[in-house]
């Protein structure tokens, strides 16, 4: 190599010592200076590990001292350049700068510095890196964002709710679906659209304390969003990094208990500022005009200082029409002021329903029927479209579309269709049948003496404690016989339960039991007396336990037979891949045992529910069997009056629990009465069943597009290989597990120190979403994963892929020939919150210049042209580059002037689909708010501002080039 002293050149291997200067050379040996470093390189001068720095017309360089000049002459003398040209600081002209002069800390940031600097990249990263922007924009520009990469089954109605309310701006509604359709899952699909839009940064839920580790697992398992759990000792800890605790996690998961007990915290939670705020099981809200409880005020006080508000309740208004009133209150105070006027309002919506009614069964409307039709639209003219659909010639598609055109106008423009969502199963088809399988036992005379002198300790304890005892024999033996005691080994249930599950060995049985120590007990008898394989899963252990526990049971070959869960294992998780349910102890409410069952029973269960009942007689567990069954009909039903039955007759059935006596007569009286009252509330329900609420909630056709649209982008290959591409680069180790699973994990030749949303010890992925469904151990990666954004945003961050150099052997064309392919991304700078990402995101420009200028990227597809192409070695890559410097000068100008064309129309584009969009949504709800009160003010003004604001930022986007590649054609 041509070495002299005084030169400028770079490290190719240690590009972060800035520029070196040739300090000395031999005939063997050049010695380099890198001053910016303070580190000195001694090199072989035939294979030094370098590339000479030369600026070239119209760069501009800067001076040691900080000042910069335009280049307009390069000369040379002895091998060293010297530039000429006018400093941009004074306007200066003529000025000469030698390059021993140059700035040490010259970086090359610049793809085309880059190049010219011989910081020359592999040709599989440019190919990565030009991927990872098309799919970046392809998934910003998805309507379907934020619905595709949940860990959950594609069920439409949750998709149409989510997809309808995750949207909007400060979106403040109520889902009000029956257990097991889901509510949590809707709730979180949500907040993901939320989060990816930029909608919602800070989000707080609020939930009972015993449903917190329910919503941390829900929330990260299926959606990948990390909550951090407040109690007081969290604040504690907290207080240390800020004056509000609140302040120091941007997701909070908190129990509505603790912020009733403590004002401070209260205050506190009151004071951080949220986007988005969620409350569970709100029907537990209690509220009267005169005498709200404290509980609804904490909610109340939160929900008028945060944007958007989720409600989730299971209870139906018709259960209580005043607290339904007070939900909805929650959500719009200006709209929802006077309970009169409320009920008043209701009234009204039953001409709408009525109407709706008539047109979906196709019956022929009555003149008084088409008379409220053209009250209720009074804003447009349906004669036409009644016409078409009581037309004989209208053939019956045509007359179907009118019909539900119709329908649509009606469900749109009335009702609270807008701030309230309710699927019932009844609408929902899909559920199994539940069968109920009864076995009295007889009780062993071991627990008898037990529980008697049992009830003479008790004394002053209260029914309520007292209950909670003489449920559970078991543990009053224990605690009578100490740590020794073998209850399991006279215990009939335990015996019953081993035959059965002899009997059943092909069969998956989940077994729930009311204490975690009443499951280890059981694990322990079934492992010692038969060698069953069984695994539990209980409050004390960790997630990660959980999740092996979980996913063993799953497991077909040679996983467990039996799952032992306490009470907490019917909270969250999904285990519908079984469907033998044991009871081996029954809970002490309706609400309880609902959540049992539904861990089997949910939409997506193939088969009928088998639930299997062990009791001893004469026992509280024989009688709370019987009202159950007998009073609420809880087993082979869902029960949405099952709590309310509950309240009402609560002290007289803990009486008959608490009574030494069992009395049979009163027994049948209160379940008499509870059964009377059941039926009653339960056709009060089916009377006042709200068909255009269901019909608007579960979304028809619209849903079952929605799932079509999903499950065809679901097994993308695109994203496989992209993934697999990716973790290569960024140097993870990826081992084939087979049955759809891959274990990724962390290697020491790693380009960065941790790789986002990789655990520290590796993780097991799936890109199939049913073989994540049924293994709650594996992440299922799809594009909104964070190992596959964050691997993205790594990848274009820290400047990988954004040279290269490669050969074209094609004989076709004459060997020499030089082309040229530039990306360009064009970049409007705004607000992830602007919304910006769903019409202008990051945008990228492929160009292919040959060497007369011409751009041949609309008939030279990427991918195909990629496959014809030979990398180059970074040495022989950067001798390349430097003998056609200015020819690869020239057709980056030509191509400055058609990138500058381009992003013209792609921003009259943006603009274009911005407005033609937002207005169109903006007239809707106009319209709308002229005949349907639900519709915000802060909605309206908020879509006015957006297209102003957006208006702007589109106008002022940039562009710039992103990364290059220079070809050669080769005929050997």
């Amino acid at each position: 190599m041509p070495f002299a002293l005084g030169q400028r050149w770079i490290s190719d291997t240690e590009s972060d010592l800035g520029l070196g200067t040739v300090v000395a050379c031999d005939a063997r040996t050049v010695s380099l200076m890198f001053s910016a470093s303070e580190e000195s390189r001694l090199y072989s001068r035939n294979e030094a590990p370098v590339t000479r720095v030369m600026f070239n017309v119209g760069d501009v360089v800067e001076s040691h001292e900080g000042w910069s000049l335009n280049v307009e002459r390069v000369d040379e003398d002895g091998g060293v350049f010297t530039y000429v040209g006018t400093r941009t600081d004074t306007g200066e002209e003529d000025v000469k700068l030698r390059e021993i002069f140059l700035n040490h800390q010259i970086r090359f940031n610049k793809p085309q510095d880059k190049l010219f600097a011989g910081q020359i990249d592999r040709m599989d990263r440019f190919a990565l890196r030009y991927r990872a922007l098309k799919n970046q924009y392809e998934q910003h520009k998805s309507p379907l964002r934020g619905l595709c990469g949940m860990r959950a089954g594609l069920i439409p109605h949750q998709l149409f709710i989510a997809h309808e309310v995750g949207r909007r701006y400060a979106p403040r509604v109520l889902l009000a679906d029956e257990v097991g359709l889901g509510k949590t899952i809707e709730a979180g699909m949500i907040i993901h659209q939320q989060v990816l839009s930029g909608r919602a940064e800070r989000i707080l839920i609020l939930v009972p304390e015993t449903l917190q580790h329910q919503w941390l697992v829900e929330m990260m398992r299926r959606f990948n969003l990390h909550f951090s759990i407040f109690d007081e000792e969290r604040c504690v800890e907290a207080y240390a990094d800020s004056a509000n605790p609140f302040d120091t996690a941007q997701y909070v998961l908190c129990s509505l208990d603790f912020l009733r007990k403590s004002r401070r915290r209260f205050e506190q939670a009151l004071d951080a500022d949220w986007d988005l705020l969620v409350v569970d099981e709100a029907h537990h809200l209690e509220w009267s005009e005169d005498k709200p409880s404290r509980q609804y005020q904490v909610v109340e006080a939160i929900a008028e200082k945060t944007p958007a508000v989720l409600l989730l309740t299971a209870t139906p208004e018709q259960l209580g029409h005043e607290s339904h009133f007070a939900r909805l209150r929650l959500l719009d105070p200006d709209r929802f002021y006077d309970y009169q006027a409320f009920v008043e309002e209701e009234r009204q919506y039953a001409p709408v329903a009525d109407a709706v009614s008539r047109l979906l069964s196709g019956e022929k409307l009555d003149n008084d029927a088409k008379n409220t039709l053209a009250e209720l639209l009074s804003e447009q003219d349906i004669e036409p479209m009644l016409r078409i659909i009581e037309s004989s010639a209208a053939d019956d598609e045509q007359s179907q579309t009118v019909r539900h055109e119709l329908i649509d106008n009606l469900m749109d423009r009335h009702g609270t269709g807008r701030v309230l969502f309710r699927n019932t199963r009844s609408a929902i088809k899909g559920f199994p049948t539940r069968h109920l399988n009864l076995y009295p036992l007889a009780m062993p005379t071991q627990y008898t003496t037990a529980m008697r002198v049992a009830n003479m300790m008790m004394g002053k304890v209260s029914d309520e404690e007292k209950v909670l005892k003489l449920l559970y024999p078991e543990d009053i033996f224990q605690e009578f016989e100490g740590e020794s005691a073998t209850w399991w080994n006279f215990d009939p249930r335990v015996n019953w339960l081993l035959d059965t599950l002899k009997a059943n060995r092909s069969e998956k049985v989940l077994v729930i039991c009311s204490r975690a120590q009443t499951a280890l007990t059981l694990e322990q008898a079934l492992r010692e007396r038969e060698g069953i394989r069984s695994t539990v899963f209980h409050e004390g252990m960790s997630i990660i336990e959980r999740d092996k526990a979980a996913a063993y049971f799953a497991q077909e070959e040679d996983g467990a037979q039996v799952l032992l869960c306490s009470e907490i294992g019917s909270e969250g998780r999904n285990f519908q891949f079984a469907n033998q349910l044991v009871m081996f102890d029954l809970p002490n409410n309706p609400d309880l045992l609902e959540q049992r069952i539904g861990r089997l029973d949910r939409i997506g269960q193939k088969r009928d529910i088998e639930i299997h009942v062990p009791f001893l007689e004469g026992t509280s567990q024989a009688l709370l069997a019987r009202w159950f069954n007998e009073g609420l009909n809880a087993f082979e039903e869902t029960c949405p009056t099952g709590r309310a039955v509950y309240d009402h007759v609560r002290s007289d059935l803990i009486a008959l629990l608490t009574s030494n006596e069992h009395s049979s007569e009163a027994l049948d009286a209160l379940i008499e009465q509870s059964a009377t009252m059941h039926n009653e509330l339960k056709s009060k329900l089916e009377q006042g069943r709200d068909r255009l609420l269901e019909i608007h909630s579960n979304g028809g056709d619209a849903a079952n597009e929605l799932v079509d649209s999903i499950s065809a982008k679901d097994g993308d290959t695109n994203l496989v290989t992209f993934a697999l591409g990716l973790f290569d680069t960024i140097g993870l180790n990826q081992d084939d597990k087979g049955e759809n699973a891959i274990v990724v994990s962390p290697s020491e030749h790693m380009m960065v120190a941790s790789y986002p949303g990789l655990p520290y010890d590796g993780c097991t992925i799936t890109f199939d979403r049913d073989t994540a469904l049924s293994r709650e151990d594996l992440h299922f990666l799809s594009w909104e994963h964070p190992m596959i954004q964050g691997g993205i945003d790594l990848l274009l961050s820290e400047g990988v892929g954004t040279t290269a150099v490669s050969l074209l052997k094609n004989k076709a064309l004459p060997a020499g020939t030089l082309l040229l392919e530039l990306v360009y991304v064009v970049d409007a700078q705004a607000p992830k919150q602007s919304g910006i990402g769903r019409f202008l995101p990051q945008t990228p420009i492929r160009i292919l210049l040959d060497a007369k200028g011409n751009n041949l990227s609309a008939q030279v597809e990427f991918e195909g042209f990629n496959r014809q192409l030979s990398p180059v070695n970074r040495h022989l890559g950067s001798k390349l580059v430097n003998s056609v410097q200015k020819e690869v000068h020239v057709l980056i100008e030509h191509a400055e002037q058609v990138i500058a064309k381009e992003a013209v129309t792609i921003r009259e584009n943006a603009q274009a689909e911005m407005e033609s969009t937002l207005r169109a949504e903006l007239d809707r709800l106009q319209a709308l708010k002229a005949v349907n009160p639900n519709i915000r003010d802060d909605e309206l003004e908020l879509i006015e501002s957006q297209i102003q604001d957006l208006t702007t930022y589109i106008s002022k986007a940039q562009v710039q080039l992103d990364s290059l590649r220079l070809i050669a054609v080769s005929h050997n």
